[in-house]
């Protein structure tokens, strides 16, 4: 299984002038610890960071001192995360069938959670994991009422990996182009092109370290895998 690692954005949420992924989390990059579950996930054969070329000389000295087993290609990213994933699959190689694409600030999926979305994806042409919603949601206008209460047994928090058939993502990519449609996931794409999105049960612990807030959350995490 082919694995995308879109890397490509910067810390302004989490108040740093740098890739976000960049930044420390128990003394490794937060793309580290993404990295080292992607290695230890039996399914995934070939790793795509997609990033900036300024960062790539750290990324460089993070994947040696990894001295992962799988090959990894650094592929230069785009202005958006959606032109970063198209950039990304046309650098794919040339036999890959299916694709699992994985936001690196995501850096506590397990490497149970790749191998079940690669497993789920050899059945679909595309997939997500999702977590139930737990909370009541409300959707408000702009003066800040409420409009509505959906029902929350239908909701689902999309995580990633996402996974898709790279022909049929290719096609979807290169109509949001031609159709300028601007969507946050490739899932959203797929959606517009009327193709189906399996949902696979991601994980609680699989947040998306966005904020400083998320930062000590992911540590507490990991302490807590650790054992200490």
């Amino acid at each position: 299984m082919y694995l995308l690692i879109p890397a490509a954005g910067m810390g302004k949420r989490m108040g740093s002038n740098r890739n976000k992924l960049l930044l420390l989390l128990r003394g490794e990059p937060i793309i580290s610890w993404t990295l080292k579950a992607a290695e230890a996930a039996s399914a995934i054969n070939w790793i795509g960071i997609i990033s900036q070329p300024s960062d790539w000389s750290d990324l460089k000295i993070i994947l040696a001192n990894l001295q992962l087993s799988k090959p990894v290609s650094l592929i230069q990213g785009g202005e958006t995360r959606q032109e970063s994933v198209y950039n990304g699959l046309q650098a794919l190689p040339k036999d890959a069938q299916q694709v699992l694409i994985h936001d690196g600030a995501r850096c506590l999926a397990t490497p149970d959670l790749f191998n079940r979305c690669a497993q789920a994806l050899l059945q679909t042409p595309g997939l997500i994991a999702a977590v139930p919603v737990k909370d009541t949601i409300k959707v408000v206008d702009k003066s800040g009422i409420i409009q509505s209460t959906p029902d929350r047994s239908q909701l689902w928090a999309a995580q990633t990996p996402q996974g898709f058939d790279v022909k049929l993502l290719k096609q979807c990519h290169d109509k949001g182009v031609s159709q300028g449609w601007q969507v946050t996931d490739d899932a959203a794409l797929f959606e517009k092109c009327g193709l189906k999105v399996q949902v696979v049960e991601g994980e609680e612990t699989n947040l998306k370290v966005t904020t400083p807030q998320d930062l000590a959350i992911a540590e507490f995490i990991l302490k807590s895998r650790i054992g200490e």
